[in-house]
């Protein structure tokens, strides 16, 4: 019978390593000592008889060994945590406390009659509803912090139903400039005006997605307080015609032809971060969810996780 060399506990040392940039910050998110990690990454290199990182100055990096070993560790350790999560889902009848992240430009007035529906089956169960934007929403299921995600992505490795299609468009105010150039406007006419764009909610957020070229840019958290700088006259944002549409109608807000980008078009999937691990009450939200979908039938999108 085989034994393993190692141990999880080294591996997630390994990967805190990794995350936090050397055995310093990693000692002091684990609470445990810089030495107690550097033995025991030292023991690990040792039994696999495998170089996993080179220390460079302060900083520890991966050899080409351990991006490969490292990459396959957290595959073992997030295995392992969804079967203690299941175990956990098992022994219970039905979860205590729920978690649901909803990209902040999904309609919320899609999200009330499923809320409506839930609350009484839910059973006293805690729900946790968490507004999330872009890295943010594909961390909530990289991670598997929330039970259930809608958001604009299906990262790699899951799966996700379509349950909402959302249109963003350009506004600005009516006295604005760019209210006065000629239509459609070109691309470049944006460059030296402010632009306001919606606070990445992710811990590393990756802009790569959307125009972001503007020499000027504020970013803000929440999409009423983007419409209220627009509504003073300040710069122009990329917004969910729903959120603005009511204005634009009422003459408060335009809304910008820009060539080749009249409005950009996002798909809200519903995704499950740990479906082998979900419980009744998530599985009864998830239906809920479903039911009151905004689209017609799509099949399933499904990524590959690509083999190392």
């Amino acid at each position: 019978m085989y034994r393993p060399k190692t141990t999880l506990e080294q591996w997630r040392i390994l990967q805190a390593v990794v995350d936090c940039g050397g055995y310093a910050h990693a000692a002091a998110k684990l609470n445990k000592s810089q030495s107690s990690l550097n033995h025991a990454v030292a023991k690990l290199q040792s039994q696999l008889g495998v170089q996993l990182l080179e220390v460079r100055g302060r900083k520890a990096y991966l050899t080409e060994a351990g991006e490969v070993m490292l990459r396959r560790s957290r595959h073992l350790t997030q295995n392992v945590q969804d079967l203690e999560v299941l175990a956990d889902s098992i022994n219970q009848d039905w979860e205590p406390q729920i978690t649901l992240a909803l990209d902040l430009a999904y309609p919320r007035k899609l999200i009330y009659p499923v809320l409506r529906a839930f609350y009484p089956e839910s059973r006293g169960s805690r729900l946790n509803i968490l507004d999330t934007v872009l890295t943010g929403t594909e961390e909530a299921i990289t991670q598997g912090w929330a039970d259930l995600v809608i958001g604009g992505t299906v990262p790699r490795g899951f799966l996700g139903e379509p349950i909402a299609e959302i249109k963003f468009v350009a506004v600005c105010h009516p006295d604005h400039p760019l209210s006065a150039m000629s239509s459609p406007l070109d691309a470049n006419e944006l460059l030296q005006h402010l632009q306001i764009v919606i606070k990445d909610t992710g811990q590393s957020p990756d802009e790569k997605q959307g125009w972001l070229r503007a020499e000027a840019r504020w970013t803000v958290s929440q999409f009423h307080m983007a419409i209220d700088l627009l509504l003073q006259g300040l710069g122009f944002c990329w917004l969910p015609e729903h959120e603005v549409a009511h204005l634009v109608d009422a003459g408060r807000l335009n809304r910008l032809n820009i060539k080749g980008s009249s409005f950009r078009k996002h798909i809200n999937w519903l995704v499950h971060p740990r479906p082998d691990a979900m419980g009744p009450g998530s599985k009864l939200l998830s239906e809920l969810i479903l039911s009151h979908r905004q689209l017609n039938h799509y099949p399933p999108l499904e990524i590959k996780v690509g083999e190392t």
